[in-house]
């Protein structure tokens, strides 16, 4: 069943057949629907994010755990509103702020988002890498592979099979929950954690910038309200695609949260909150002696993969949605790269810029660390964007309004007021 077809079925069944809507037809329709929200949020949890967890579990232990749990509703309300733009409007995040507010302003933000899906494509091409040099392959075999699997699969695929390679991939990242509970982490320790937060230490406010950024990325705005519109949905669809988003953030946090106690249950409780993770394979070394050689690397190859392989594809095809929703070239996987040359264009310089990156030598951790605070320091013009157009774009029972919109507006500005406020206490050391 396509989207389109799940579409007419939701048009039709309520009105002439409700009795025959049955579970399987409504199971099957869910399915059909389903599957931007997913992959945008196993996508969030990519492998700079792993990375910021992993550093976050070595050196406060728990302390950051409390931070990833705020941030399933943090990052809920954000895509719901992301989602709902897409299905009411039938446009992507650019194109409205290009009709809201005028073309400068549009490039004004799409130039925020080239610049996070570039760093993003570095953070995801380094996790594979380091992966690779783990097992003892080449840094350029690595980073070549992941350039040629993802011009075959965008180029070869309409949006529904990539959409399915992404999620098929993206759901290796689910190891990490079985990491964390073959760490075998201390609950009390855990429950102290909790309740401490060095808020005076600059690093801890940098990793808290770190976190924030590594879960609300611009790209992901962006991508879902693209993603949605590419796959033919509509406002009927409101309904499971908030369902889609609120599964998907939960799923994203908790691979977040078997990172960092994983690490922090094998470093930190063991008092190496000073261990040296300069390199992919450092973590990977870190944590395996603890749940067995071969099968550590084997569980942390997977997940990594899985995490950095989504990402790319989501954050790639994103830099090239946003930059033709300005510009106004052809902009969907529908179309053959004869059809929309622009679009496969930007893709392929988005992963190619990438690969350069990754294969000049430059400090993958700290590089990845610093791709997710730039991240949160562009959150507030992201954010705003998005909180004006659920104001000016939708109408009627769509438009952000009453108590809620409230509500929002206090959440996105305390998120992108702590992300930067963060950011800027991490970087002064002050």
């Amino acid at each position: 069943m396509t989207s389109r077809e799940a579409a007419r079925m939701l048009d039709t069944a309520p009105r002439r057949t409700p009795r025959r809507v049955t579970p399987k037809t409504a199971l099957l329709m869910w399915l059909a629907t389903a599957g931007p929200g997913l992959a945008v949020m196993l996508a969030d949890t990519d492998a700079g994010s792993l990375i910021t967890a992993a550093q976050s579990g070595a050196t406060w232990g728990y302390s950051l755990l409390l931070a990833q749990l705020v941030l399933i509703p943090i990052v809920f309300v954000v895509q719901e509103l992301t989602v709902r733009l897409g299905l009411v409007t039938g446009k992507g995040h650019g194109e409205l702020i290009r009709e809201r507010f005028g073309t400068g302003w549009a490039w004004l933000s799409v130039s925020t988002l080239v610049l996070a899906c570039a760093g993003a494509i570095v953070t995801e091409m380094s996790g594979i890498a380091g992966v690779g040099m783990m097992w003892g392959l080449p840094k350029w075999v690595g980073t070549l592979a992941v350039v040629a699997f993802l011009a075959i699969m965008v180029v070869t695929g309409s949006y529904r099979r990539v959409e399915r390679v992404a999620i098929a991939v993206g759901l290796f990242e689910l190891v990490f929950l079985v990491t964390m509970f073959l760490a075998g982490p201390d609950p009390h320790q855990i429950v102290r954690g909790l309740a401490t937060f060095p808020i005076g230490n600059s690093d801890y406010m940098f990793l808290i910038a770190a976190n924030i950024g590594a879960v609300v990325m611009p790209w992901m705005i962006f991508y879902q309200q693209s993603a949605v519109v590419d796959k033919g949905l509509t406002v009927k669809h409101l309904r499971i695609a908030r369902w889609d988003t609120a599964v998907g953030s939960v799923i994203t946090q908790l691979v977040m949260v078997g990172m960092l106690v994983t690490v922090a249950a094998t470093l930190w409780a063991h008092g190496q909150q000073n261990a040296s993770l300069n390199t992919v394979q450092d973590i990977s070394d870190a944590i395996t002696p603890h749940l067995g050689d071969f099968a550590g690397r084997v569980l942390f190859s997977l997940g990594m993969v899985g995490a950095s392989l989504i990402a790319a594809i989501v954050a790639s095809l994103t830099a090239a949605w946003g930059l033709g929703e300005v510009t106004g070239y052809k902009r969907s996987l529908e179309h053959s790269p004869r059809e929309a040359p622009w679009f496969y264009a930007v893709f392929f310089v988005v992963i190619l810029a990438g690969a350069m990156i990754v294969l000049s030598g430059v400090n993958l951790i700290q590089l990845n660390l610093w791709v997710q605070v730039m991240n949160a320091l562009l959150l507030p013009t992201v954010l705003t964007f998005l909180y004006l157009l659920a104001r000016k774009a939708l109408s009627g029972r769509f438009r952000l309004a009453g108590a809620y919109r409230w509500i929002v507006l206090a959440i996105i500005a305390a998120t992108a007021g702590l992300g930067v406020y963060s950011a800027v206490m991490g970087i002064l050391g002050t």
